[in-house]
């Protein structure tokens, strides 16, 4: 199944793919969020199935929970998770959402 929703996560303070890290990919529901996906992200920071081939017009999220990567590394770090809330039209055109990580910021972009 090709994902229409992929992401990666690039650990910018270490220079390389952060492995290891659970991803949900959650839709906005009327009593709060849905998950509707998840995933841990590959050697390659890359989650290799996250969600169908097409998804309905909406807002998702993609969830990522940091803390455990970070501990493992022995590196304090200020964000226990990060959120990143985006809209999908509906057309099926691929989104891909990057997050680049560090202990304390992140960014991120719509990537292609």
């Amino acid at each position: 199944m090709k994902s229409q929703i992929t992401t990666h996560i690039l650990d910018t303070a270490a220079g390389r793919p952060a492995q290891g890290i659970p991803v949900s990919l959650q839709a906005e529901a009327e009593q709060g969020w849905r998950e509707i996906a998840a995933g841990t992200t590959d050697a390659d920071g890359r989650v290799a199935d996250l969600g169908p081939d097409r998804l309905p017009g909406g807002t998702y999220r993609l969830e990522f929970a940091t803390a455990a990567y970070f501990e493992a590394a022995g590196t304090p770090s200020f964000f226990p998770s990060v959120s990143l809330t985006f809209n999908v039209s509906g057309t099926g055109e691929h989104c891909h959402v990057p997050l680049l990580l560090s202990p304390f910021a992140y960014s991120t972009y719509r990537g292609s």
